[in-house]
């Protein structure tokens, strides 16, 4: 299944994705499922049965619109937490390589994650905006996954039952400030904070399983700036995969549903690797399509920070408007 949350008609949506369609599950469920893409993963596998009683439905019918009259809003647009991993080997020793340095060992010890801003989640299709100091900023391309189930210490060979979906992550970076402050020691902290990019769609795991090689899946990963391949991979390289993450995450510590959990940078995948001199850092105008296979297409487009102007929910729904380490 996919799933995503939506705006229509000023209100945020859960709703569920068939071809060219989407439906509101609320309206669709005649009020048996949420109106909220937390609250149904609360409900775990009661609600995606639910899900699935719905069926195919059509154009026309109660809580249906077409894709192109909808806007599509990040499928967790204030996820719980988010914890960013960095699992790619290639990537590390690559970003690493770039400034002179070897792996370190202790990278080989346990899979290490930081903790981003969940306040700050953009969805398709949305600008992102270049923080003001920033000079060097950076796509990064990752899959992530979001915990269905409530755990603590979770073992690796039990993780997946706790695994929801998954759906593709953009952890924008600004990597001069971060490279700034991170000589202190602690973070990345600004260099991060900005915007973390989700979607199109949160797909459940059963819709994966025929690209699943042991104890990961084979997803080709692409990325492109203004149409150009720039970055190509796929989650096989993954050295630590999520059931590793997981278990390290709920380590004296319990995850929750609607948790998110992203695998850092895949090898090639972002412009610190590939190096400045290959491909400029991002200006404002810039377009970047992250494809990952069977999760679709997340599209963002750099914006200054007249162009940002972000448009957020108020609590009670409606739309309003307001101007807004290598992992």
């Amino acid at each position: 299944m996919k799933l995503v949350s939506f705006v229509k008609e000023g209100k945020l949506r859960a709703g569920i994705v068939q071809g060219e369609l989407a439906a509101d599950l609320h309206a669709i469920s005649e009020g048996t499922l949420p109106k909220d893409i937390l609250s149904i993963i609360d409900l775990g596998e009661e609600g995606l049965k639910k899900i699935k009683e719905i069926g195919t439905f059509s154009a026309g019918d109660k809580g249906v619109y077409h894709l192109r009259d909808i806007t599509l809003k990040a499928p967790i647009p204030r996820p719980v937490s988010i914890r960013d991993f960095y699992a790619f080997e290639e990537h590390v020793k690559t970003a690493r390589k770039r400034r002179g340095l070897e792996v370190i060992p202790e990278w080989y010890d346990v899979p290490v994650f930081y903790f981003t801003n969940h306040l700050a989640v953009k969805g398709p299709n949305e600008h992102i905006e270049k923080p003001v100091d920033c000079e060097w900023l950076d796509y990064e391309l990752e899959i992530a996954c979001v915990i269905g189930k409530e755990g603590r210490n979770i073992s690796k060979e039990k993780a997946e039952d706790h695994i929801y979906g998954y759906f593709i992550m953009n952890d924008w970076s600004a990597r001069d400030i971060q490279k700034h402050e991170m000589k202190v020691g602690l973070g990345p902290a600004k260099g991060k904070d900005f915007a973390t990019s989700f979607g199109p769609y949160l797909v459940t795991g059963d819709e994966l399983e025929s690209n699943r090689r042991g104890n990961r899946f084979d997803l080709s990963m692409t990325a492109k700036v203004n149409g150009k391949l720039l970055s190509q991979g796929n989650y096989l390289d993954i050295h630590y995969t999520f059931a590793d993450m997981i278990e390290r995450a709920s380590k004296d510590v319990t995850l929750y549903p609607g948790e998110v959990i992203g695998s850092g940078t895949v090898g090639t995948g972002c412009i610190l690797e590939l190096g400045p001199e290959t491909h400029p850092w991002l200006k404002p105008g810039d377009v970047v399509e992250l494809e990952i296979a069977g999760l679709g297409i997340l599209r963002n487009t750099v914006a200054s920070r007249r162009e940002g102007e972000d448009h957020v929910l108020s609590t009670n729904g409606e739309n309003t408007s307001q101007t807004s380490h290598h992992v």
